[in-house]
């Protein structure tokens, strides 16, 4: 019954063009959104969505950032990368996220590695996550290292090769630098001070329910682990918390059903301006689905105990802050 009023008020708002605000990019197919306040403004990196409206899979060539300061207008900056500019890469662009350390931006991405027989032109190491480099937020960016930070030999509880995707990175109040990321299981571990080094051994988990797209944060006291998940349907939003960044975690449940037209959502969190924002992808533009996605953002509120109010869809989207 949830779901039918839920569906109910989204045809609703699609009646009402002028107040709808989501989703907030509408020109591009986006994807995989992962925000980061830097002084005053909210920029927000993305996938891009390439597939025709025939194709059966996911097409996604490059990364592609935005700016706001008013939760309103959105500044385009286009693609600022993409798997060519890792040497050792091939495949998808897929989800990524950007964070801010020490004068420079690291920008964290999933991709596939090269097979390193060059007769073997269209083969593939499996997923692997790499890191580019900035002096600014909006790049430009350069491979870091010239080589995978995470290759799929380095993770071997899951059987298929697509298990290394979906990097997010926590920095902590004692500046220790943490990785997260998987497809099937959930990986941890510590970075070095320069963001393009392992500081210890991997650790491997499962959140209940965890299939991708973790997101990591701290809000008082408490440490949140907000990932795609199982849910009753492939995909919705589930979340743990935990006193510590390496856990242990307690399962909380489930704060974002379905979303319309896509079999993916993907968590992107940020307090901004007063006010917490919830980031996530549907398939609501029109010719939009699975593989053409569309970036959204809602409203994220929390009880008194620190747990998360359900996230509430809407086609109206934020208000405007100064």
């Amino acid at each position: 019954m949830k779901n039918i009023l839920l569906v109910a008020l989204l045809a609703l708002g699609s009646l009402l063009p002028a107040q709808a605000q989501n989703p907030i990019i509408r020109d591009v197919f986006t994807a995989d959104p992962a925000p980061l306040v830097y002084h005053d403004t909210l920029f927000l990196y993305t996938g891009h969505d390439t597939a025709s409206v025939s194709e059966t899979n996911y097409k996604m060539p490059d990364w592609r950032v935005y700016s706001t300061t008013d939760m309103k207008h959105w500044k385009d900056y286009g693609t600022r990368l993409s798997v060519k500019s890792f040497a050792w890469a091939t495949g998808d662009a897929y989800a990524a996220q950007c964070v801010y350390r020490n004068g420079k931006f690291y920008w964290f991405v999933a991709t596939f590695q090269r097979n390193a027989d060059p007769n073997n032109k269209v083969g593939n190491r499996g997923a692997a996550i790499g890191v580019a480099v900035s002096d600014r937020p909006t790049g430009p960016f350069k491979d870091a290292i010239g080589k995978p930070l995470i290759s799929n030999d380095m993770t071997l509880d899951q059987k298929h090769g697509w298990d290394d995707i979906d990097p997010t990175v926590f920095i902590d109040d004692d500046k220790q630098a943490y990785l997260y990321w998987g497809n099937g299981s959930c990986r941890w571990v510590k970075l070095k001070d320069n963001m393009t080094e392992l500081a210890s051994p991997i650790t491997v988990f499962k959140p209940k329910n965890y299939i991708e797209g973790p997101w990591v944060y701290k809000r008082k006291k408490l440490y949140y682990l907000v990932y795609a998940s199982a849910g009753t349907k492939p995909e919705m939003i589930e979340y743990c918390t935990a006193p510590t960044a390496t856990g242990p975690w307690t399962y909380q449940g489930i704060i974002q059903g379905n979303v319309p037209n896509s079999g993916t959502t993907h968590p992107g969190i940020v307090d901004y301006k007063g006010k917490s924002y919830f980031f996530y992808h549907n398939g609501s533009l029109p010719n939009g689905g699975n593989f053409r996605r569309s970036v959204c953002v809602d409203y994220m509120y929390y009880n008194p105990d620190g747990t998360i109010k359900p996230i509430v869809q809407t086609t109206q989207g934020v208000a405007p802050v100064k």
